[in-house]
């Protein structure tokens, strides 16, 4: 007992040094200090509006009341019994609360302390399963905070704007916002709870505060040219504000309300401040609830790269399903994605590669240089992690897929992949059949290409997803071999520019490729079976 007494003097000591201090450097006249506390800002947000809240934030005992007792021992017209002391539950007409802090949550009201906002907090990060090391504190408010606390400036001005001291104490030009004060005043009891250091880092803690009878009186208060957008979008199909708010638990809804938040700021901003005393209550009104809480998290996507190899030829690129059958065996997609996901624990994966083969074509040499982009990870992983998913994909008994080369990369890699598949060279080898046997004369005279021009149509194969275009593209070197105790079957190595079409280049597809290998031959010719076999790129080796 005699602990706790001794802990509560403490913290009132806190409290009136830090009021002192204020009243010494920012105060106004202390009578102006109390109409602030009467008229229901709270301590926190008076303190923000006269420049004094950064020594002030973190302590909890700074309440109504201590101010009223130091503003009532230093002032003997501030009674001792007013308004501001009443004992009704109802909160701050500036913040609603939010640097109370209070909430409501979808369990109900939560209790104002600055360590249980923090516990929350932390719990929905463990219970996500999150590691975190840092992490970044994104905060969204209604944008009815903003015109309450433009309201308040506005009616201390009507109040005392023809006072010598108005314009030099009252509301320094940089005044803290109630996001600001917010982030200063958790930030250091969330690193603690979450033993992690607050930065700018790719992990985000996001806390978006709603409050939907204020807003709903805010929406009838703005001009008609607002309310007739309203009702328009409602035509349309939109959400009014009060219908968004209600389901703010979803991406889609949360990018309703923004929008939404973003037009009234927009509107508030284009209203004189004549207009805006005319159409908003001054000063604010308490409410009888605070704002509604959702804390979300979210991890900003990681890279992790390399080279697959794909053995076999009845395994598509990507997940290929047509009228709900599968085609294929597999996806290169699926089986690097699923071991990938099995360690970072993400929400999803997303499959980049530097082109793509034919399901029938195999993926030889080095390898097809990919990205996979894993969202929202819970865990990112180690060096010795990404090589373990290297060798879960390599030790799979269906010898499907493999990769080499694996590691976590920067987002930078993904552009220049891209940037770098018009360029590449690649090389392949096909088995190809003709309807002659080739003299030494026809494969001296292949051998010998170089550089050679073709122009292709879109293949008749690819017309229904494809827009009918005329490429050019270059052969840069070929190589033909007989395939021993056979007498039309030879082996076709080539290298190409990336974009060759190679089957369309050996038979021709019915003349859309000009010259063809059946054309140089002067005969028919056709492709049996294809593997890529080297990918010109210099990055992801």
């Amino acid at each position: 007992m005699a602990a706790t007494t001794t802990t509560n003097a403490s913290a009132e000591a806190e409290a009136w040094s830090i009021l002192e201090r204020a009243a010494e450097s920012s105060f106004p006249p202390l009578q102006a200090v109390h109409h602030l506390l009467s008229v229901g800002a709270c301590v926190r947000c008076i303190l923000r509006l006269l420049g004094a809240y950064s020594s002030a934030c973190s302590c909890a005992s700074l309440t109504a009341s201590v101010l009223h007792s130091f503003l009532e021992e230093r002032d003997d017209s501030i009674g001792g019994s007013c308004s501001c002391l009443s004992a009704d539950t109802s909160y701050c007409s500036v913040c609603l609360g939010v640097l109370l802090p209070a909430w409501h949550r979808d369990e109900g009201l939560e209790t104002p302390n600055i360590d249980n906002i923090s516990s929350k907090i932390s719990q929905v990060v463990q219970k996500e399963g999150y590691q975190v090391d840092e992490f970044t504190l994104e905060i969204s408010l209604p944008p009815v905070i903003a015109a309450n606390e433009r309201a308040v400036r506005l009616y201390m001005k009507q109040k005392f704007g023809n006072e010598n001291w108005f314009k030099d104490k009252l509301f320094p030009q940089q005044t803290m916002s109630v996001k600001e004060a917010l982030r200063l005043l958790i930030v250091s009891s969330l690193e603690k709870q979450m033993n992690a250091k607050h930065g700018n880092d790719s992990f985000r803690i996001r806390l978006t505060y709603t409050h939907d009878d204020a807003s709903q009186k805010l929406h009838s208060l703005l001009p008609n040219e607002h309310g007739r957008k309203r009702k328009t979008d409602s035509r349309n199909g939109n959400n009014t504000s009060s219908e968004a708010h209600k389901r703010n638990s979803t991406d889609g809804n949360n990018k309703q309300i923004s929008e939404s938040d973003s037009f009234i700021y927009k509107t508030l901003e284009g209203i004189e401040d004549q207009e805006f005393c005319n159409l908003i209550q001054l000063p604010p009104e308490k409410v009888s609830k605070p704002c509604h809480l959702v804390i979300s998290c979210m991890r900003s996507p990681i890279f992790i790269g390399g080279r697959y190899l794909k053995l076999s030829r009845n395994v598509s690129q990507s997940c290929w399903i047509i009228d709900d059958e599968r085609m294929g065996e597999a996806s290169v997609e699926e089986i690097i994605g699923e071991n990938v996901s099995a360690i970072c624990r993400g929400d999803s994966c997303k499959f980049h590669a530097a082109g793509r083969e034919d399901i029938d074509v195999r993926m030889l040499g080095s390898g097809r240089p990919f990205l996979v982009e894993a969202l929202n990870v819970r865990s990112i992983p180690s060096e010795i992690e990404v090589q373990q998913i290297e060798d879960r994909i390599n030790s799979s008994e269906k010898k499907y897929v493999r990769v080499r080369n694996l590691k976590l990369v920067g987002n930078e890699i993904w552009t220049m992949m891209r940037e770098g598949e018009a360029e590449k060279q690649k090389q392949y080898t096909a088995l190809i059949w003709t309807s002659r046997e080739l003299a030494e004369n026809d494969l001296h005279n292949i051998s010998v290409m170089k550089d050679m021009e073709i122009v292709q149509k879109t293949p008749i194969r690819v017309l229904h997803r494809r827009s009918p275009l005329e490429r050019k593209r270059i052969i840069h070197w070929m190589e033909i071999e007989k395939v021993a105790g056979s007498s039309n079957y030879y082996l076709l190595h080539l290298c190409t520019q990336a974009g060759t079409y190679i089957k369309e280049f050996v038979h021709g597809d019915l003349g859309r490729t000009h010259p063809s290998i059946g054309a140089v031959l002067g005969c028919r010719a056709e492709i049996l079976q294809l593997d890529v076999t080297d990918v010109k790129m210099d990055f992801l080796q």
